[in-house]
């Protein structure tokens, strides 16, 4: 595989890239999301290294790509039964030259080195995009969550973080929750960080209980920002969301809040899914109802459309056949396909923001650009779920709690500080209303001049 950078790519920045790609690709053999995130990013630096050649010089990008830390240990733990099981822990430590590393730790069977490098290698620019001193990284575990006891998720995160926490500090690195790492994780694993080191460092982790240092809004985050972005988007076209008919996928934290936000700017959200398959509510999804069946209760989608008689459940993915103006994939990564692209477009989509990270494959994104629908990219659409951990950061540094109103509007001046940068710096570089041009070139550009100013580290 080699890289193939877009036709904006002048061909001397070309002969920079491509040997960079090849070597990335022979020092991180089977990766395959990690290979997929960077030459995303890559594809699209070619107008920076021409302008900026000191970028060239510095190897900016070699350093980039190569993470400061990889940490990988073993996780053993006992069920209910007194069984011992084995996991693999995970925390790539990517890039602290705009503050300390800050991501999320995912809990899921998938979980490998590669995906773990993927997402953090996003968090790097996502994070710098939200205009936060806040670094990259990210981490997790093959272990599986699901059908597991509150006493057996216990020890399992007792027995990560007894291992993990020689890593980590509120100016060293500071975890979140991702797939499978909710309040009840987050709050097991800060209570074994606290007994381990003897401190109350409520700034160590991010995504805690309001009761004990966090945030409000941090559980609407991710989703409320999607839609903001989504929103601005629209907006800069003349243009809202206003009556649109939304086609969400998932049903997760994220799913749940950008449906919610939707719907409080107007819209009418049709759809919602997980691995079992998706529902169609032509008159809209009744919220109440999915949160009593997905936080309450940890059901399934398909209970749904037994408690409401208006939905369907579709077994299986395709959720993109629903015809929708404007489509965010919330679930997970790499879930919309060419194929999905070209029917969202047939369907008339105006619009797509990923809510998930990198949800999108890189030939559904080529659908979209060349259809002219809006494409806001996840480390810029999604960027609303670290940037309140951020908020939750500065709240715990000055031991300050804040109004739901106040985080909120905080968040969505976060968020249109984001789209304005990825819209500016598009047009800036030739490429008017590409936003992963825009989101890719912004985010870099801060990060590369900080590694500049601090030197050769």
């Amino acid at each position: 595989m080699t890289a193939t950078p877009d036709s904006a790519t002048p061909p001397a920045a070309h002969r920079v890239i491509e040997p960079l790609y090849a070597e990335i690709l022979r020092r991180n053999q089977g990766e395959k999301e990690f290979h997929q995130a960077v030459r995303e990013v890559l594809e699209t630096l070619g107008p920076v290294l021409t302008q900026r050649p000191e970028f060239v010089d510095a190897r900016i990008i070699e350093r980039i790509c190569e993470p400061e830390r990889q940490l990988i240990f073993r996780v053993p733990w006992s069920d209910d039964s007194g069984d011992i099981h084995v996991n693999r822990g995970f925390r790539v430590e990517f890039s602290s030259s705009l503050g300390p590393y800050k991501g999320g730790l995912r809990f899921h069977p998938s979980v490998n080195l590669g995906i773990v490098k993927f997402l953090g290698f996003e968090q790097i620019f996502k994070n710098a995009l939200t205009g936060m001193p806040i670094g990259g990284g990210k981490g997790g575990s093959d272990f599986d969550p699901k059908g597991r006891s509150d006493a057996e998720i216990m020890r399992f995160c007792q027995s990560f973080m007894t291992e993990l926490h020689r890593h980590l500090g509120e100016y060293t690195d500071v975890p979140a929750g991702d797939i499978g790492v909710g309040g009840r994780e987050i709050g097991y694993l800060f209570g074994q960080y606290k007994r381990i080191t003897n401190r109350y460092e409520s700034g160590v982790l991010t995504g805690k209980g309001l009761g004990w240092g966090g945030a409000l809004v941090r559980t609407e985050a991710t989703g409320y920002g999607c839609v903001l972005f989504t929103a601005e988007m629209l907006r800069s076209q003349g243009d809202s969301l206003d009556g649109r008919r939304i086609a969400v996928s998932g049903s997760g934290n994220v799913a749940i809040y950008a449906i919610e936000k939707a719907q409080q700017l107007g819209a009418t959200v049709v759809t919602c899914s997980d691995s079992d398959g998706y529902v169609v509510d032509e008159k809209g999804i009744d919220l109440a109802l999915l949160k009593e069946i997905k936080e309450a209760g940890r059901g399934r989608v398909s209970e749904y459309a037994e408690r409401r008689p208006e939905a369907v459940f579709v077994p299986g993915t395709g959720v993109w056949n629903v015809p929708c103006d404007v489509a965010l994939p919330c679930a997970t990564q790499n879930e919309l396909h060419e194929a999905d692209a070209l029917t969202l477009v047939r369907n008339g989509v105006k619009a797509v923001a990923e809510g998930a990270n990198m949800p999108t494959t890189p030939e559904a994104v080529r659908v979209f650009q060349e259809a002219g629908v809006a494409f806001a990219p996840g480390k810029a659409a999604n960027a609303g779920g670290v940037a309140t951990s951020a908020l939750e950061m500065q709240q715990n540094a000055s031991r300050d709690s804040w109004t739901f109103a106040h985080t909120e509007e905080r968040l969505a001046e976060i968020m249109r500080h984001i789209h304005d940068s990825c819209y500016t710096t598009a047009e800036r570089y030739g490429s008017p209303g590409n936003y992963v041009v825009g989101a890719n070139i912004a985010g870099f550009e801060l990060v590369a001049d900080a590694m500049l100013a601090q030197g050769l580290i």
